[in-house]
Parts: structure tokens; sequence; C-alpha cells
């Protein structure tokens, strides 16, 4: 069983929770005008890119040696056009690179809060997270910690794929937005 702390206590930050639940560890939940407590050993940034620098800037030094999950897709909400980092990195460097001995993880960004409360996409295709980091015990720990939760997760490579992920979330949200595609659906992985 593993402590975990999600920062945001919104639809994201309950159905990341709600899994984690699930599998049997304990879950403290933080939102932006709470007090912060003693940080578990896995952290989950389920908050917008903003609030998510913020946090790390904030908490730089209680984020050394934790696993620290980075869910966001830095997408420009003004013109749902264009992610906000530069081309050549993401988020999750960003925030890798504002604490440097934090293990950033990025996962949960490919899926939409209702897959990941249904455990499937569509019908009976199991929700796969994705994660990129480049601890190679960051991502087994942030997989223990769903073991169980009835999710499948899958190593996507070093936290250089986290631009990729981002991009791949980031047209997610855009086609959910023109309701092309559900905020319940997503794209599912088959093996």
């Amino acid at each position: 069983m593993a402590a975990i702390t999600i920062f945001g206590k919104g639809n994201m930050g309950q159905a990341i929770g709600g899994n984690f639940e699930a599998a049997g560890n304990q879950v403290t939940y933080v939102g932006s005008h709470d007090q912060v407590p003693a940080l578990g050993a896995i952290i989950v940034l389920a908050v917008p890119y903003a609030a998510a620098v913020s946090i790390t800037e904030s908490h730089t030094d209680e984020f050394a040696g934790k696993v620290v999950v980075d869910v966001t897709n830095p997408l420009n909400f003004d013109t749902w056009d264009e992610l906000v980092v530069p081309a050549d990195s993401s988020a999750a460097a960003i925030l890798a690179d504002k604490a440097p001995q934090a293990k950033v993880v990025k996962a949960f960004n490919t899926t939409f809060a209702g897959t990941l409360a249904a455990k499937q996409i569509g019908n009976d295709h199991p929700t796969t997270v994705l994660m990129a980091a480049d601890d190679a015990d960051a991502k087994k720990a942030l997989a223990d910690a769903l073991d169980g939760s009835g999710l499948v997760t899958m190593d996507a490579g070093s936290l250089k794929r986290a631009r990729e992920m981002e991009a791949f979330g980031f047209l997610q949200m855009t086609l959910a937005a023109s309701e092309q595609i559900g905020w319940t659906g997503g794209f599912g992985i088959f093996k």
C-alpha cells in the first residue's frame, strides 16, 4: 500500500484517486485552498499546467525523492490551437527541471476522467495508462500502486516521450471539444 497525495479535487483528481483507492492505497486530496499535509510517496498533479508549475515551485524541497506524476496537457485554453510549452520540450520536462530531485512521471494525460472511472474504453477494452519517465523505479512504483485497480499500465519510455503523449492528449481534447468523440470515450491500446 502506498501513501498518495493528489493535488486537485476535480474530475481527474477524483477519477485517478478512485483507482488508487480501489487498489488499496491511502489517498489524500489537496484543493487549492487546503493546507498541504505531509506528502505521500507518490504525488499526483491533477491540476491545470500553470497550477502544476506553481505547486512544483512552492514544494520543490518536499518533492525531493518523491514520485511526482504530471497529468497535465499544457493546452492554450484561449485558442485551443496549440500547446504552451516549447516544441522541443514538454510540461513534464519543465516540471522535472523545476524539481530536479523529484522522480517525475508523465501519466494519465492520454485518458479522460470518464474512462478512468469506468476503467474501460468502449464496451470491453480496458483503459490503458501510459507512463513516461527517466526513472524506471518511479514507473514501477506507479504501476504497483495501480495494480488491482482495473487499469492497465504501459511503459511508454523515457521522459522525452512526454512530448508525444502531450500532443496525443491535446488531439483527444480537441476532438472531444469539437464533439467528434465523447468525453467518456477516447483511444484504446489493443495488444
